[in-house]
């Protein structure tokens, strides 16, 4: 590891946040911000660090502080990311023999200086006990790879010498605040102090030695490590990646349908989650290898982790891959076995579990599979990216690990005092959801007006989308502009409706992404303006491959991953007043509309009872979607001011005048009624909401 420190950045760290926060916190932050960056120093939210320095008070007193990132949050966080707390008041708390996590809690939020700041890290009282202007904690993968084994002490006390102190395993709190202030008092020269199998604690008076120590200490077990890797795995049957991302595909919605918690709720049936890939030469290499299976089904590297992938993954040994039956039958059953195994977990454990603390589900975090990799779940992408990066230094420790020697984890009663500890829990969020969190919509037609409208609204909810339409810039954009506000929760999807193959790709590549869809909102649509006498036959069959072929494409594709699946799904047509009450001129458009409407009806005949419904939202015309203009309308817009005899800024006005309530038709309208569908507010299938402002003859009948 190098060190990346520069001068010229922090004098600009300084420059940004010193006139606010002081310089200290400043280099502070520049110091979290090197850090962070470094994933196998620290993962999400993981690792800590401190500065000591001083604050006024509002009586202008000038008072000892300690600024501590807050509990959960990653390193490379802002300011306004660390807790202010009274420093000298902690350092009185060294007296006690006893604290409480609940205790300690409450004497952190009566000594933090801004009542609206986050909760400090656990493992503040060890930053606070210890001298030293500048601390950093890490979880630094070399470390761990030193620690966790039967020998740890002694190859860590070899790879970095007398100047770092060992510490026993003890958990996180005021105990290890407690024994890391005893041995710091011991070795008042030391320059940093390894927790066993949990990381690395080092300091400084500037921070650029605290820093720098990091990196030099790591170095030093990176080094040894190196020297001592005489072991490698062996791979027994190799897997390239190309094959492992296909079985992956395959799998991907068979596992996610069965990781899905049930609620017991008719309406909403299951509790979904999202799933992640982890292919990577690496892991391929550690699942296909002769004692892979043997150190995955250890425990984590540091208890830290447990609250986020389980204290063990699940392993499927020996996959059917050849026979789909079987292997659904086969990794069923591993998911009860192991679901079985983790309540008796939790049933051993019963006596130590806190009152208020919520028990978790039973189903598994991680999912190792030979030829695969990994499956890696949770509640949202967020958390199954977290997972997932986790498990990828994981494996990759161990593997070194296993080059050298033996594992040894931490004790099981330890695990599970961490997983069910309340300052842990407080790490995953709270507990109310958007009502499409765990959702995954696929739109078609989504760089359109009502298209884009559909994506942001469903986004505005929590849903993971894919955008799908023609590959282009249109496509681009939407995804880029969507991404700018949604984040990781959009990806853009190329897809043409009328080709069977792309469909099918569309569908493995969210499956890829997310492990499957649960939502199929059909959009697309193109549009023709021509007497009956004039139509072209092979432009009516152009509309007829996008409006009605398309629709039964994206029907039959979704039907057959719906039932893969397992967990039910919801399928929107977005179809259009024509179907009720077509117009002259527009008879190409009205009918393969209508075709499509009726395909839709029988989808829901159909799969009603793999429990999918398929429903209907029948807008009139829609124009545009903020900058977005209607593609549709673009296209058949001039002849239609024409027929009407209107000017082209009279057209919207004479749509909006012919309805009832003299109301303008916009894309969240006709996405609130989509919205309406995905949240199942009723139990309706089958159905069709007009969005028209009120058409009487437009009136489903």
């Amino acid at each position: 590891m190098e060190s990346k420190w520069s001068d010229a950045k922090a004098a600009e760290y300084v420059e940004r946040y010193g006139a606010q926060w002081g310089e200290d916190l400043a280099l502070r932050t520049y110091l979290g911000m090197l850090i962070g960056a470094e994933d196998q120093l620290v993962l999400h939210g993981g690792g800590n660090s401190s500065v000591k320095t001083s604050l006024t008070n509002i009586l202008g007193e000038s008072l000892p502080v300690i600024f501590v990132k807050a509990s959960g949050s990653n390193m490379a966080v802002e300011p306004s990311g660390y807790i202010a707390l009274d420093l000298e008041y902690l350092k009185k708390l060294r007296g006690l023999t006893s604290l409480s996590d609940e205790d300690m809690l409450n004497e952190f939020r009566a000594h933090v200086f801004n009542s609206r700041s986050s909760s400090p890290s656990i493992e503040t009282l060890a930053h606070a006990f210890i001298p030293k202007k500048f601390i950093d904690h890490t979880h630094a993968d070399a470390i761990l790879a030193l620690t966790n084994q039967p020998e740890g002490e002694k190859l860590a006390r070899e790879a970095l010498g007398p100047d770092v102190m060992i510490l026993d395993f003890a958990t996180a709190g005021f105990k290890l605040a407690q024994a890391t202030a005893a041995a710091f008092e011991r070795n008042p020269g030391s320059k940093g102090m390894v927790w066993m199998r949990h990381g690395l604690l080092t300091w400084g008076d500037s921070a650029r030695a605290s820093y720098e120590t990091t990196v030099s200490i790591v170095t030093d077990a990176e080094n040894y490590i190196a020297r001592r890797m005489r072991r490698p795995l062996i791979v027994q049957v190799p897997t390239t990646l190309e094959t492992a991302e296909k079985r992956y595909v395959e799998m991907a919605p068979l596992v996610r349908g069965l990781v899905a918690l049930p609620t017991g709720d008719p309406n909403r049936p299951h509790a979904r989650v999202i799933l992640q890939p982890l292919i990577t030469r690496q892991v391929l290499d550690f699942v296909d290898s002769d004692r892979g299976k043997e150190f995955a089904l250890a425990p984590p590297l540091t208890g830290d982790h447990v609250i986020r992938t389980k204290p063990l993954p699940l392993w499927i040994e020996h996959p059917e891959y050849g026979d789909a039956a079987k292997l659904r039958e086969q990794i069923g059953k591993a998911i009860r076995d192991y679901s079985a195994a983790y309540d008796a977990y939790v049933e051993r454990h019963r006596d130590r579990m806190p009152k208020g603390v919520m028990r978790l589900d039973s189903l598994p975090r991680v999912i190792l599979v030979p030829g695969v990799g990994a499956f890696c779940a949770g509640k949202h992408v967020g958390a199954s990216s977290i997972v997932r990066d986790i498990t990828a230094h994981t494996l990759a420790v161990k593997a070194q690990v296993a080059a050298m020697g033996t594992y040894l984890g931490i004790p099981e009663s330890a695990l599970f005092d961490m997983e069910y500890r309340a300052l842990q829990h407080a790490k995953l969020g709270p507990d109310k959801e958007l009502p499409l969190a765990r959702h995954v919509a696929l739109i078609t037609g989504a760089a359109g007006a009502i298209g884009s409208g559909i994506c942001r609204v469903l986004l505005e909810q929590g849903c993971h989308v894919a955008a799908t339409d023609l590959a282009g810039d249109n496509l681009a954009s939407l995804t880029n502009e969507l991404a700018a506000d949604f984040g990781p929760r959009v990806i853009g999807v190329p897809l043409d409706v009328t080709d069977p193959k792309s469909v099918s790709q569309a569908f493995d590549a969210i499956s890829l992404a997310w492990g499957g869809v649960d939502m199929v909102v059909i959009n697309a649509g193109v549009a023709l303006v021509s007497s009956l006498e004039e139509t072209d036959l092979e432009a009516f069959r152009r509309l007829a491959r996008v409006n009605t072929e398309g629709t039964l494409l994206l029907l039959s594709a979704a039907g057959r991953h719906f039932r893969a699946q397992g967990t039910g799904g919801d399928i929107v047509l977005i179809s259009t007043k024509n179907v009720f009450a077509p117009g002259a001129r527009f008879g190409a458009y009205s009918a393969t509309k209508c075709a499509a409407h009726q395909l839709a009806r029988i989808a829901s005949l159909e799969f009603g009872a793999i429990d999918v419904r398929v429903n209907m939202v029948a807008p009139d015309a829609v124009f545009s979607s903020g900058a977005r203009k209607s593609g549709l309308w673009a296209e058949v817009g001039p002849d239609r001011m024409r027929s009407k005899g209107l000017k082209p800024e009279e057209l919207e006005e004479h749509y909006r005048n012919r309805n009832i309530l003299k109301a303008r038709i916009t894309a969240r309208h006709v996405a609130n009624a989509v919205l309406f569908f995905a949240t199942r507010q009723t139990p309706s299938t089958g159905a069709t909401i007009p969005v028209d402002g009120g058409l009487p003859d437009a009136t489903p009948r």
